[in-house]
Parts: C-alpha cells; structure tokens; sequence
C-alpha cells in the first residue's frame, strides 16, 4: 500500500453514485457515531476467505456469491435468513456434488443495502423526486420524504447487518459461510474501516466489491479499497477493455496476492463471446492471479411490457454456459458463480422449468430493485452450471 493512502484519501478522488445529504452536520455526527461501533467482521474471518478463495482461484474449489439484489428493512426477520441460507446452501449442494469440489459460501448478506442508478432522478404523474437507493440511504415510497437521503439510515443498515450475523453464526452450519457486498456508500465503508495489526480493513463485511459504474480511472471507490486488507471483487461489463483492467490490478493487487481478486463477469449473453477473451488473455499475459467469477444476471436485464424489470432464464443460462465454454478455450479457470437469488416463491426472472410468463411479474414481483431468481430458477442454474463442472472435472481427467 502507498503511504499517501488512508481511509480518508478517497475523498480526493471522482465518488460517484453518493447520495446527496442535505444536511452536513447530521452526516458527520452520524459517521463520527459508526466509527465507534464494533466491527461487524474480523480481520481474521478475512484472511480466511482470502485463503479459501486462493484455493478456488487455482481450480481447487469453487465460489458460490449469492442472495438478494438488495436486503430491506421491512422484510428483516430470521425467517428471511433461514431462506436465504438454506437456498445458498441448497444451491451449493448441486455445485459441489457435480464439481467434485469443496464449495465457498459467500452471501450478499448483512450490508447489502446500497444500490447505483442509471438515474438520479425519477419522474411519476409529473413529479420529480431522487431515485431509490437503497434504505441505507433512502425510502422506497414515492415521496419527498421517503426520497430524502437520511444518515440515520446507517445506524439501522449496521443493527441489521450485526442481527443478521448473529442468525448465521446459528444457522450457516458447520462449514460457515462469509458475507459480501458491494463497497458503493464512501462514508459508511470509510466508517466502518479498522486497523489490525499492521493493516487496515473493511469490517463491513468480509468481501467488497466495485461495481460495474465505479471501477474506472480515479474512482474513489477504488481508492478506498485498494488500501484494505479484505478480499475485494471487480464487476467486469462489456465497456470494460483489457487495458483498463490491468490498471485496476496494478492498484488494488500490485503485490499479486493469491486470493485478493475475484473478477465477476456481467457481460450479457449477448455481448460475453466478444468482450471476456480479451480480459482472460490480458490477464493472463501478465501472469496476475485472479479468480474469474461468472455474473450472468446483471447483463440480461430487461423491461418487460408491463413495465417490469426481468431477467430471461434463457439469457441467464446462455451466459453461464458460454462463460465456461469461453474460460476452457482460453486456458482459464472457471471458479465461481455470482446470483441474485431468494428463498421466497417470487416471480421476477422469466421463463426456465419453473414457467414464469410475464404476465406472472404483476403478483409475483417484491424486489425493491433488481428481479432475482426463485428457488427453483437457482436450483435449474445450478444444475446447468454444475453440468458445465462435471464435463470441465472429465476433460481434466482425461
């Protein structure tokens, strides 16, 4: 890490996809309060999945991330946990037996609340107020004051994330399971950063990641993060060139630490066979360990007639299976799998065995944001997927 990093430094650096607080003092006596809080993670359960996905990096394991697009205050209870964890771990039970491969458990759980937008603002009946991003941040009803950035949304994001942890450590099991979100709200993250030892690290959760719209040239977002110690993600869509991304390696990993970087590919079923070669070879190339992770839900969203947000199952299948066909051609590893998925009996995905039609989405759809899978669209992806490990596991053998 370069001495001129701290967890402050990203202030000098392009933030983008902040909310925008009206009212400063409320915003700093909220931080100055988080930064007294415990850590909701150790440094310690970081350095262990760091470890644990060193080995899935080199073909020894495999990563499932997994959970909801964004979790809600509303829907908290320890009923939405157990869902949550058994449908991980249901889904991690097809990819494990099919890759004959020790499977690490990683959910977008206990501080998956913020979420970027292609807008800030939305417009309803004539009215114009700031979009939803998430309820660390805001509220969900259309109204100013819903609409209102509140850093007293904090202090709940962080109780939930600290209940949410404590019903894990009693329902995960014995192979334990590691939380994970994307690192989007500078001020909390910076908040919750801590020192251990000789380095410093995010106690949010045990994995961060940097989204899709904030992984380029002087971001803040990469600047924070390249001075922590926890294992951090890179969201790669189709606009993501070679070049670029060995730039970002440069900064988050320039000691070239096994188990550091997990890249999640998000191309779109569409655009995957144009735009992942040449990351792998780039990356390659330069000899730079990295998990390679296969995102195949954030790139096949589309708007149903209705209005809806959905993601076709055959778009979401196309990409997992052409992310695999493409890693084998290019000498790659393919690691991991990253889904937006509940436990609930939702319609929001279409089509697949399950028969979600889009006239379904009306009385099925309770995403606050992104439409995830239901329980049987995760278990027909894990099962593709786990086909792709199976035939990968007989070509090895071979």
């Amino acid at each position: 890490m370069a001495d001129d990093w701290s967890p402050a430094s990203w202030r000098r650096f392009d933030a983008r996809q902040q909310p925008d607080y009206a009212d400063h003092g409320a915003l700093a006596a909220a931080l100055a309060g988080l930064a007294a809080y415990p850590p909701l993670v150790r440094a310690a359960e970081a350095q262990a999945l760091k470890a644990a996905l060193a080995e899935a990096q080199a073909g020894r394991a495999f990563l499932l991330q997994g959970g909801d697009c964004a979790e809600s205050f509303a829907d908290f209870g320890p009923g939405n946990v157990r869902l949550s964890v058994g449908l991980i771990a249901e889904v991690a039970r097809r990819l494990g037996g099919s890759a004959g491969l020790p499977v690490v458990r990683v959910a977008r759980i206990a501080g998956q609340f913020a979420k970027p937008r292609s807008r800030a603002w939305e417009r309803r009946d004539g009215r114009r107020l700031p979009m939803y991003r998430g309820d660390i941040v805001n509220g969900f009803a259309f109204d100013e004051a819903a609409r209102r950035a509140d850093p007293e949304r904090m202090f709940r994001a962080y109780a939930q994330s600290a209940a949410t942890l404590g019903h894990l450590a009693a329902d995960a099991g014995p192979d334990g399971l590691w939380t994970a979100h994307e690192a989007l709200l500078l001020p909390y993250e910076q908040a919750l950063v801590r020192r251990d030892g000789a380095g410093w690290y995010g106690s949010s959760a045990h994995f961060l990641w940097i989204g899709d719209r904030t992984r380029f040239d002087g971001s803040a977002h990469v600047e924070l993060l390249r001075g922590l110690t926890n294992p951090i993600g890179i969201k790669c869509g189709p606009s993501l060139g070679p070049e670029l991304l060995l730039r970002l390696l440069d900064r988050l990993d320039p000691v070239r630490e096994p188990g550091r970087i997990t890249l999640i590919v998000r191309m779109g079923a569409g655009r995957i066979a144009e735009a992942l070669p040449p990351l792998l070879r780039a990356v390659r190339a330069e000899g730079r360990p990295a998990l390679w992770c296969c995102d195949p839900m954030h790139g096949n969203t589309v708007r149903a007639r209705s209005g809806y947000k959905t993601r076709p199952m055959a778009r979401i299948l196309g990409e997992a299976q052409a992310f695999f066909a493409i890693c084998r051609a290019e000498g790659a590893v393919p690691a991991g799998l990253h889904v937006e998925m509940t436990g609930q009996d939702v319609a929001e995905c279409t089509g697949g065995a399950a028969g979600v039609e889009e006239r379904d989405l009306a009385s099925g759809y309770r995403s606050l944001c992104d439409p995830r899978l239901n329980p049987g669209q995760a278990a027909e992806l894990a099962e593709r997927v786990g086909a792709e490990l199976e035939r990968l596991r007989g070509a090895e053998a071979a």
